[in-house]
């Protein structure tokens, strides 16, 4: 199949050969903002010989000037360079396009108004909490759009084809989100994937300027982040800036040679992400990692090329501004050329001073990861501009320290170990948390199904330094294999699909523990915005002992006691131990159970169960 797309890739340049000459097929980004910081705007012209034409205004326009074109080995693709100064007002703007002094192609072009602090939105931090959803896989609103004319429509009954979920479904249940206490919603792409198969999960995009017609339209995707904003949730975007789908419209027609790594020949990555920083990495496998394509069906962007990067950086902007997000999410972060990635992020932060943007690091490594983010001194001498990354090695620690027995190495020690490397990073609050996400098996599976564990993850991440993150689901118990398996661990949630017998969001046919469980999610994550230690505070903690872990969240107007308890049976717990902590304190309340609990006391432990205490 590959090699047949590839084929077709390669005879439909010579088909558009034969479209009408200088008809404009893409303007990208369709629009642009009066008021921007950055003045400098890049117009990618396409069309049959674009480049043989020359741009100018059909008019003036105050504050906005041609300043420039570049063109490329493609004569279907032509660059607009313009100026967009302070004194220019939102309007209609007439570009022509002359051969000579034939007038032949003029499109029209929009400024837009800027909302009004537009520059300074609250983006995402240690005080939020994130719901990570599949927008395939939550709810599906609108049945009508489950084909959309696209190449793959629903097939429900598959776990590896696309099921229908979509906007729709996604912005009626926004109050179940909030209701939670989550503060911001992560969807993952949600970006056009014309794809012939597996196209559901979203990370092979087939155009960087159009939601996916199964899931809505542009405009419906800016009406649900709106929506969200008006209950009070942010929604952060998740980008992919290494690598498109093979049936992205530049496949037929590549704005120039070099615009993929590799042209149309698929050379895989080596997936090794420690060539990124090894000092003594052969140039070659150098080379393969960055260069080498994700996958076979996701060709790898040429960052290094000037235009590809000014796409990328422009299109980031444009869906910030067009969209109105809360912050952005980047997917597989290390591929992506290492000086790209500092203009990308200052780029951004330039723009929008408060934005927070979190990077994918999919590595068990603490120093691994660390390496990305911003402030971190690296031997190397790369100083990266990335502000979080995701804590993969205490999501990947924390579950199988739960699970496994106790000893010298295993379990708890180990979670302690892991968070005792937090001096690799610069800002361990500004690591997102979390139990799982969509590349990792369930939760609830990596605990052999144990719920209590289960709690004892939530409240770890609840509770621990950074950003926390749960994934759809979790709060009604969804598992998975024990071994990954994407279309399994990818479930549909509960309720989303008409005819559910089970629906999460009602409540409605949920077991005796799908209720409890989302009980207590919902009880920790709405306790969690309200205290300042676990939002902003130290963090404090003492060596594992006796089946128990306990470490302390503190801000000088409160203390947070947590205690990770794995103890088989009742237990009880000496709290003379952390007298430094407790500091004379007499009592405290149980935030789980609202009960009060006598400091002075040894502390009662429930097999399995673990406890958050505050005073």
């Amino acid at each position: 199949m590959y090699r047949f797309i590839l084929a077709i890739a390669a005879i439909l340049p010579a088909a558009w050969a034969g479209a009408a000459p200088y008809q404009i097929q893409h303007v990208e980004p369709p629009n642009w903002w009066a008021g921007m910081k950055q003045p400098d705007l890049q117009l990618m012209v396409h069309g049959e010989k674009i480049a043989e034409l020359a741009p100018a205004l059909a008019r003036p326009y105050p504050g906005v000037r041609v300043t420039g074109v570049e063109r490329t080995d493609n004569p279907n693709y032509l660059f607009v360079n313009l100026a967009i100064g302070k004194d220019a007002r939102p309007g209609e703007l007439q570009l022509q396009f002359r051969r000579g002094k034939e007038l032949v192609s003029s499109h029209a072009y929009r400024l837009e108004p800027r909302r009004p602090g537009s520059a300074e939105r609250r983006s995402f931090g240690a005080g939020d909490a994130i719901y990570l959803l599949m927008p395939d896989r939550f709810a599906n609103g609108n049945p009508a759009n489950d084909q959309a004319g696209m190449l793959e429509g629903a097939e429900r009954a598959n776990p590896v084809k696309r099921h229908g979920g979509d906007l729709a479904g996604m912005r009626a249940h926004l109050d179940y989100i909030r209701d939670l206490g989550f503060t911001m919603v992560w969807p993952t792409p949600v970006l056009e994937n014309n794809q012939p198969s597996y196209s559901y999960h979203g990370y092979a995009l087939t155009d960087y300027y159009k939601i996916d017609p199964r899931f809505g339209s542009n405009e419906e995707f800016r009406d649900y982040v709106a929506a969200a904003k008006a209950k009070g949730l942010g929604v952060i975007h998740d980008i992919v800036l290494n690598h498109i789908g093979t049936s992205h419209w530049w496949m037929r027609d590549l704005p120039a040679r070099d615009w993929i790594n590799h042209g149309t020949t698929f050379t895989p990555t080596n997936n090794q992400h420690t060539v990124a920083q090894d000092i003594h990495v052969a140039p070659e496998e150098k080379a393969r990692f960055f260069d080498g394509w994700f996958v076979e069906t996701m060709p790898d962007l040429n960052q290094r090329n000037r235009l590809v990067a000014r796409y990328l950086i422009q299109n980031t902007l444009w869906w910030i501004e067009y969209a109105d997000l809360s912050g952005i999410r980047e997917d597989t972060y290390s591929y992506s050329d290492k000086d790209f990635l500092n203009e990308w992020n200052r780029a951004v932060a330039a723009e929008y001073p408060h934005m927070n943007v979190v990077g994918e690091e999919m590595d068990a490594r603490p120093y691994m990861v660390a390496y990305w983010q911003k402030g971190v001194v690296n031997r190397d001498g790369y100083a990266s501009e990335l502000p979080t990354v995701m804590d993969f090695p205490l999501s990947d620690t924390a579950s199988e320290a739960l699970a496994e027995p106790e000893s010298y190495n295993k379990g708890l020690i180990r979670i302690y170990e892991t968070i005792a490397a937090d001096y690799l990073y610069a800002d361990p609050m500004r690591l997102m948390v979390f139990p799982d996400n969509h590349d990792r098996p369930r939760m609830l599976a990596t605990v052999d199904n144990k719920v209590e564990l289960a709690k004892s993850n939530l409240i770890l991440m609840a509770t621990t330094r950074g950003i926390p993150q749960v994934f759809y689901g979790t709060e009604v118990l969804i598992s998975s294999p024990k071994q990954r398996d994407d279309g399994v661990l990818r479930a549909d949630m509960p309720g989303g699909w008409a005819g559910d017998r089970v629906n999460a969001f009602t409540g409605a046919g949920l077991s005796p523990a799908q209720r409890d469980m989302q009980g207590f999610v919902r009880t920790l994550f709405n306790w969690r915005k309200t205290s300042s230690a676990v939002t902003q505070g130290k963090l404090t903690h003492y060596l594992p002992k006796d089946g128990s872990y306990v470490y302390f969240r503190h801000d000088g107007k409160q203390t947070v006691m947590v205690v990770l308890n794995k103890n088989a049976g009742d237990t009880h717990l000496d709290l003379g131990r952390f007298a430094g902590m407790t500091k004379g304190a007499r009592s405290a309340t149980n935030v789980l159970t609202g009960a009060r609990v006598d400091l002075g006391a040894p502390l009662a432990l429930p097999a399995m169960t673990s406890v958050v205490l505050a005073w």
